[in-house]
């Protein structure tokens, strides 16, 4: 049996803002503000209109009607506008729509909850009912059964081919770092006993095709875990022995796709690899003369990067070492931060392997908070160990291949040396100081 059809591609700030910030209270008797705050603010649906985005004026200012003008100004204006690029690369970073549900099946019912970001909700039947641009407490309280309709209608439960019918006990709150998230309690009626489960789930997709499902299956002491997207919204489930290389191998490629999308790690691996392909001489980067000593080089960083977070991610995931999910992400944004400086003031210079290990440490801490969300049995977690660190490492030999042969036939050019290292650099600084301010002192600025 598939055990895991396909592991949670949450990047790693999804497990930051999956910490609950409130607890759980019920919906119906919560007298207590959403979030912390008075009200939960809706999605800004309303901003931005076209004819009055000064963003826009501004992109529009720095691209259009070129001039002639120096070196320096083409790189600040180069240097403005992949600014104002990376700025969504930071925002994708934080508030993923993803919903989290938990199934039981037991021998003649079945029995979970699911958790659903108000902002989500809202966005979809429109909880902010006086148009104040919030959703309050007691407008979500009004709107719990209509909500309890709409999302039940979209995800179908099979067992044994026959349709299962869920429904919602109650209604709790739980706040989160990201927001309030409401928490729907499920009952089936009495079903015949299991052989094979099916789920359809559609919630979202309509309106974010990158919104996500995240399961956590339980049946007779084992446990399941699978992903809904846009492109996969069924899961057939064998409610009987598994089979371990197709779950080895859902794994792997789940590993591989979350180190593509964990926007963080790749940024700095990139801004450790970008001065790979040159030689500090005199205060400046010139070419590397010879291919061998640039790929021993970029050797090193992978290995001692690779290294690294496979400790701490094993030490994590068999919790022998754990660290706060707040601290972990805010020293891995600083970590891109520190990166990206040093290729400006460089102080390790060929040694750059040794920063790589370093904070490496800190990036294993990251990827094992993907891995609690599973919830598995300690009798799993080597297979999820192996499986999904060999995907990342695919994942991160896949950036390197493209990337090295690219960079070390640039390399002597100025544009490398001036716009891609330095300009790029300062790119990637740029957005991970957003992402440090933003983790650091829990703020959202989108």
């Amino acid at each position: 049996m598939i055990r895991l059809s396909s592991l949670f591609r949450v990047s790693l700030c999804a497990a930051q803002v999956n910490q609950t910030a409130g607890g759980r209270r019920d919906l119906e008797h919560e007298t207590a503000p959403l979030a912390g705050s008075d009200f939960l603010q809706a999605d800004n649906r309303r901003a931005c209109k076209d004819s009055g985005d000064p963003m826009s004026d501004f992109c529009n200012l720095l691209l259009i009607e070129p001039r002639a003008e120096s070196k320096v100004g083409m790189l600040v204006r180069i240097c403005a506008c992949l600014f104002l690029i990376m700025m969504p690369a930071a925002a994708l970073a934080h508030q993923q729509s993803d919903t989290y549900i938990a199934l039981r099946v037991e021998e003649h019912r079945i029995t979970g909850s699911w958790e659903i970001a108000v902002r989500d909700i809202d966005r979809a039947v429109g909880l902010d009912t006086d148009g104040d641009g919030a959703v309050t407490v007691k407008e979500l309280r009004e709107a719990q059964e209509s909500v309890a309709r709409y999302v039940l209608s979209r995800l179908e439960v099979k067992l044994n081919g026959t349709p299962v019918k869920l429904s919602s006990k109650d209604h709790l709150i739980d706040n989160r770092l990201d927001g309030a998230h409401l928490v729907l309690r499920l009952e089936s009626d009495p079903t015949p006993k299991p052989q094979f489960l099916v789920i359809d789930y559609r919630l979202f997709f309509d309106l974010d095709p990158n919104h996500r499902g995240l399961l956590r299956l339980e049946f007779a002491g084992e446990t399941e875990a699978a992903v809904f997207d846009a492109e996969t919204t069924s899961r057939t489930f064998e409610l009987q022995p598994e089979n371990r290389w197709a779950e080895v191998s859902a794994f792997v490629r789940e590993g591989v796709w979350h180190i593509w999308k964990g926007y963080d790690h790749i940024l700095f691996l990139l801004a450790l690899l970008l001065p790979s392909v040159l030689e500090r001489r005199e205060e400046r980067w010139e070419a590397a003369p010879r291919f061998r000593s640039v790929f021993t080089n970029v050797f090193k960083i992978v290995t001692a990067f690779t290294l690294a977070h496979s400790i701490t991610l094993g030490l994590a995931t068999y919790e022998l070492v754990r660290l706060p999910s707040r601290l972990t992400e805010s020293v891995i944004a600083a970590s891109v931060v520190l990166a990206a400086l040093h290729n400006f003031r460089p102080i390790l210079n060929d040694r750059s392997w040794m920063a790589a290990f370093g904070f490496g440490l800190i990036h294993g801490f990251g990827f094992a908070n993907v891995l609690g969300e599973l919830g598995l049995q300690h009798g799993d977690l080597l297979l999820t160990l192996l499986g999904f660190n060999g995907g990342v490492e695919l994942g991160q030999l896949a950036i390197v291949a493209v990337f090295l042969p690219l960079a070390f036939g640039l390399r002597g050019t100025w544009i490398y040396r001036e716009g891609i290292l330095r300009v790029g650099s300062a790119a990637i600084m740029a957005a991970a100081t957003v992402w440090l301010v933003e983790r650091a002192f829990d703020l959202k600025f989108w």
